[in-house]
């Protein structure tokens, strides 16, 4: 394992980076989460023809056949720039699922599409109430002849106002089952919710008597749990190369305003107590660094691995985003705390990327299990 980016992963990163600093700068996104649909969609296709959303899709099914961690890549500059588009719910949970759980038919009709940007994908698993966990699922897909008929509803869907097609959780006989369902299926209806982080957009899907045939089922009858355990991992890693990305920039904002704000005469970085704010958020940066890396490797290259990478990156990650932004509030002063300022931005990100997927205290509680602590 290195942590030193290849020539090929530097050009991608500094590609990446530029391009989004060209096509969406946090002005861009200021425009974009107060439209209706909350997408830069014009964005979302100028990724595509850079083949980003294309980076892990195996190249059979039309896509770059890269690995797990040049997506990373991707997302940790999707994440200095709070970005909104859903790569993170398309590209790594719904496309996280059919890689695990797709037959061949269903990963040759949707991967293509999927890379391609024309497809977009949401997981749509939690339900009012409940948490992440596959345990609490409720709804249920009552079998009827050659189909099946879901009555219920699932909250907080990432993006799901906006997705083409829903990998749905539904309770099939004693497991879990997933279900690929159409949002314009009848009786189907995406809500958009009002959330705390406006550029990063969720809905509330309701499923009232939808039909759905057998062959929309992905992967076995009763194999939900199992194929979720992995998406979690993979997402979960992949969400850490993202808060890395935000708190990477929320260092460089605190930086550059202690540079250039003055008081009593000198600047304020000059002063003890934000040296050690700076320090400190540059230690979590690093961590944090260490951890999406690790996590990033072990989904590109060692699954058993995974298993410890991913909760650790993703309690470490969550924590230490959240550590930073909050920082960044206070070393920009009463600035900070403004509509205006872009403080607000991160910080907010940071608060739902640490609830998504789990809290941290859920992710530690997964690695002490499988741990065997």
């Amino acid at each position: 394992m290195s942590f030193i980016l290849t020539d090929e992963q530097t050009m991608l990163r500094d590609t990446v980076r530029a391009f989004l600093d060209d096509k969406s700068p946090v002005a861009r996104v200021r425009e974009v989460m107060e439209s209706d649909s909350g997408v830069d969609e014009d964005l979302w296709k100028a990724m595509a023809d850079l083949g980003l959303q294309a980076m892990h899709i195996p190249e059979e099914y039309g896509g770059a056949g890269f690995s797990l961690l040049e997506t990373g890549i991707v997302l940790e500059e999707l994440g200095r720039n709070v970005v909104a588009v859903p790569y993170l719910s398309s590209v790594v949970l719904g496309g996280s699922a059919v890689l695990a759980a797709g037959s061949e038919d269903q990963k040759a009709e949707i991967l293509p599409q999927l890379g391609s940007g024309e497809l977009r994908l949401a997981l749509a698993i939690t339900e009012e109430g409940r948490s992440w966990d596959p345990a609490d699922i409720a709804l249920e897909a009552t079998a009827d002849g050659d189909s099946f008929v879901l009555h219920g509803a699932k909250s907080y869907v990432v993006d799901g106002h906006s997705a083409h097609m829903f990998v749905v959780s539904a309770r099939e006989g004693s497991g879990i089952s997933l279900f690929l369902i159409p949002a314009d299926a009848p009786h189907v209806t995406s809500t958009r919710i009002e959330t705390m982080d406006m550029t990063r957009q969720q809905a509330k899907v309701a499923f009232d008597g939808v039909r759905v045939p057998v062959s929309s089922r992905l992967g076995d009858a009763g194999a939900g749990v199992g194929v979720l355990e992995n998406v979690y991992d993979v997402a979960a890693a992949m969400l850490a190369f993202e808060q890395v990305g935000g708190a990477q920039r929320c260092l460089e904002m605190s930086v550059d305003y202690a540079k250039d704000r003055f008081q009593f005469g000198r600047a304020i970085g000059s002063f003890q107590a934000i040296k050690h704010k700076c320090a400190d958020m540059l230690v979590q940066v690093e961590s944090a660094r260490s951890a999406a890396y690790y996590a990033g490797w072990a989904a590109a290259e060692d699954p058993n691995e995974l298993a410890v990478a991913a909760p650790t990156a993703k309690a470490y990650c969550s924590d230490a985003y959240f550590f930073c932004a909050g920082e960044t509030i206070q070393v920009h002063g009463g600035i900070g705390f403004t509509w205006e300022h872009d403080a607000h931005l991160y910080f907010k990100r940071a608060k739902t990327s640490q609830l998504l997927l789990g809290d941290s205290a859920e992710w530690r509680s997964k690695l002490a299990g499988r741990i065997g602590v």
